[in-house]
């Protein structure tokens, strides 16, 4: 059984393991926050929890010399379509949730450019928004990207092409895309 890179001989957690989970939380709570497109919040922390405990159970299975940020990626991203399937198989509205999604956009202006870009960013379809927020949001690398999403470097690099573009035609044209 593989040992992470940093282990030690005692029992004790390597403490590179605990600094590196740390220092990731931020990009993957925007990761989560961007998967669930901003309309369940709580979805989105409960997926960085799960994320880091499960991370945390399986550090033992962590390959010395791997990259770990992907690593993290791939255990969120995985555990964000087993939440959607779940949710798939829910009937029933809760009033709270509703109420939720009963937003007032914000009035200052720095907020309506960040609601522009949410915006547009909630329009493209999935595979270029993820790609986008790994990139962008997340800053891995495109090879990292491709690997946290188990398709081939080409696919990464064309969906952010076109993710670009299409964010771009969002936010100069002020409308939503036209169906695909």
């Amino acid at each position: 059984m593989p040992k992470p890179a940093c282990e030690t001989a005692s029992k004790q957690p390597p403490p590179c393991f605990t600094d590196e989970m740390t220092a990731s939380l931020p990009a993957l709570r925007n990761f989560a926050r961007s998967l669930c497109r901003q309309r369940d919040m709580a979805m989105a922390d409960d997926l960085v929890q799960e994320t880091m405990v499960r991370a945390w159970s399986s550090r033992h299975t962590f390959l010395p010399g791997s990259k770990f940020r992907p690593w993290l990626f791939t255990i969120l991203r995985n555990q964000f379509y087993n939440a959607v399937r779940k949710q798939g198989r829910l009937v029933a509205w809760e009033p709270e949730a509703a109420e939720r999604l009963l937003v007032q956009a914000p009035d200052q202006e720095e907020r309506i450019h960040v609601a522009d870009l949410e915006g547009a960013l909630r329009q493209l379809p999935d595979g270029q928004r993820e790609m986008l927020m790994l990139i962008a949001g997340a800053g891995l690398s495109y090879e990292e990207a491709a690997e946290v999403a188990d398709c081939k470097l080409g696919t990464v690099k064309s969906r952010i092409n076109r993710g670009r573009a299409a964010m771009r035609q969002i936010i100069a044209s002020g409308e939503a895309l036209p169906e695909a």
